[in-house]
């Protein structure tokens, strides 16, 4: 069973000595080939040549008239020039056409262009006829058609290993034929939330019990991080019940995700359970909110977990800030971590000492660039506050008092990478 680093003895450690702690244990999925649609959102783990030619042939791009350049040369309103039409094309259509000097085919758009002919005379340029056509406007040689490997050519690197695969590239995948792509699958979260006092939403309520909002907020989160959310019902406090719960998900999970039971209580379940398997280190890290952090292994698999704090603003700045980059991570997406902006702040506010503040906070571009405010308070149950913020303010740990007009690191929430 692979052991993570400890957490110091004599401090908190830092934030970004836990993504590391993390990162480093955390290896990304195997691949294997995946069906295009199923790989979208996801890094190519292969480097994709072209098999063949695009177009595959040559090919009209317009509807009219198939024709030589030389017999319309001169065509114009004044003296236009009659050919009679000696055939049909249609794309799609296994009939080749040869056509002899002084004639033209009639051609749809994507029609390969026939035998004979060098250029197309779009019907705008024409009467439209079918057996005879008065063309009226001239042409230049190679008017309106799309060379065969003008495109994509046989051997043409189309995507390089590490490539996300987005609705373009898709199309190109199709379109020279690529059915699969070899890619890292979608990690498979299994979120749980433990606490005698969580009711399920649409239950009632009793006078000290709450809905359970953390782990839909996390399943939420994981899903828009590209993953595979599966959602358990609450676990109660009883050890028993947590450990015969975590047993029987971790068949379909790549990573665990816990909220609660990680601080100092009496009933600290999720630490009291993983503290005796040995393989989950628990700590604190220099952090506000999501001070009580845990990581490590469990499970015959060694199935990666992630413990987060149960206060809902915490639970969500922690998975923002370490298991969002951990599953970028399985999936081989780079950057792991979310870049950080900067932003001119518009109020002033204070910081608590010696922690890495993530403050809520609503970030916008307008004329005069960007600038946040923060949102709410600094409390780790104020949810409402949560909502309407799209955007954390990091102020370092050394900072206790930032003014408006100054500038401050934000991350963006709610955007890709």
């Amino acid at each position: 069973m692979p052991l993570p680093a400890p957490f110091p003895a004599d401090r908190w450690s830092t934030v970004d000595e836990h993504v590391e702690r993390i990162l480093e244990a955390i290896t990304p999925l195997a691949p294997y080939d995946q069906p295009l649609l199923e790989a979208l959102g996801l890094p190519v783990s292969e480097q994709i040549v072209s098999p063949v030619d695009l177009p595959g042939f040559d090919n009209s791009a317009m509807d009219g008239y198939a024709v030589r350049h030389e017999d319309v040369a001169t065509a114009s309103e004044e003296h236009p020039v009659h050919l009679p039409v000696v055939g049909e094309a249609a794309a799609g259509q296994t009939t080749m056409f040869a056509m002899s000097p002084g004639t033209t085919v009639r051609i749809m758009t994507g029609a390969p262009v026939p035998q004979g002919a060098d250029t197309i005379v779009p019907v705008e340029a024409t009467d439209g006829g079918v057996a005879t056509v008065r063309i009226h406007e001239a042409s230049t040689p190679g008017k309106h058609v799309r060379y065969r490997g003008e495109d994509v050519q046989v051997g043409d690197v189309l995507l390089e290993e590490g490539t996300v695969l987005g609705p373009r590239q898709v199309g190109l995948m199709a379109s020279v034929g690529r059915a699969l792509v070899s890619a890292r699958p979608r990690p498979r979260v299994v979120i749980m939330s433990t606490g005698a006092e969580l009711r399920e939403p649409g239950t009632p309520l009793g006078h000290d019990s709450i809905y359970d909002s953390n782990s839909y907020m996390l399943a939420a989160a994981v899903r828009n991080a590209g993953a595979i959310a599966y959602r358990v019902g609450i676990v109660s406090d009883d050890p028993q019940d947590f450990a015969d719960a975590l047993s029987d998900q971790l068949v379909r999970a790549d990573l665990v995700v816990t909220s609660g039971g990680v601080s100092k209580g009496a009933y600290d379940v999720v630490k009291e359970v993983l503290r005796e398997l040995g393989t989950v280190q628990f700590g604190e890290v220099a952090m506000q909110p999501g001070k009580p952090q845990g990581f490590g292994f469990v499970g015959e698999d060694a199935t990666p977990i992630v413990t987060l704090p149960g206060n809902p603003v915490s639970s969500y700045v922690s998975f923002e800030v370490f298991v969002a980059p951990a599953l970028r991570r399985m999936m081989g997406r780079t950057p792991y971590r979310r870049p950080l902006v900067r932003a001119l702040c518009d109020k002033t506010f204070s910081s608590a000492p010696d922690k890495r503040q993530f403050v809520r906070g609503r970030f916008e571009i307008d004329s005069q660039g960007a600038h946040v405010a923060p949102v709410g308070g600094h409390g780790s149950h104020l949810l409402g506050d949560l909502s309407e913020a799209n955007a954390l303010i990091v102020v370092p740990e050394d900072v206790t008092r930032v003014e408006a007009g100054t500038m401050v690191q934000v991350l963006v929430l709610d955007r890709d990478y």
